[in-house]
């Protein structure tokens, strides 16, 4: 006779070795193995699996030191990711939402300003291809850009269509 569904058979149980708890650490290299995080992001994942405080800070710092956890390479590979298609308050913005530290994105931002002109007229060139023929229009596409992040000054430059200086 078979159990009924929902029911283990009798001394099921006693044969399934018990699982292992799994640590802090592997949890964070399991987390760290599939993508880069800040800091702040690595802690809010880990902390309710943390013991204390002082368990969770100091295996952060360990991560630090050895290199897995990198905030840089974490800017990096976003503004790589994202400088395509977004402008530079919208990245900016992303890191922040990341919990990258405030020297890092200004740096960040600096370097992305000197570019922001071409990388607009590559976002708009691709979604447009022409200058607004009326208010209308020019007001839709400005929107557009601006959703993107970009800056009122470029966007004013891309839609005249004056030429990079």
């Amino acid at each position: 006779m078979q159990p009924a569904a929902g029911q283990d058979a009798p001394g099921g149980d006693i044969d399934k070795p018990a699982r292992k708890p799994v640590s802090l650490r592997a949890r964070a290299l399991k987390l760290l193995a599939r993508r880069d995080y800040s800091a702040v992001e690595l802690e809010r994942k880990l902390a309710p699996y943390a013991a204390d405080v002082g368990e969770l800070s100091a295996l952060l710092e360990d991560l630090r030191r050895l290199g897995w956890l990198s905030e840089q390479r974490l800017a990096e590979q976003l503004v790589q990711k994202s400088a395509r298609r977004f402008g530079t308050r919208r990245i900016v913005e992303q890191l922040h939402e990341r919990g990258i530290d405030h020297e890092l994105a200004a740096r960040v931002r600096g370097e992305l300003q000197a570019s922001e002109l071409q990388r607009a007229r590559a976002v708009w060139d691709k979604r447009f291809g022409h200058l607004p023929a009326d208010l209308r229009e020019r007001g839709r596409q400005a929107r557009f850009l601006e959703q993107r992040g970009f800056d009122s000054e470029v966007i004013r430059r891309v839609l005249r269509g004056v030429a990079e200086e």
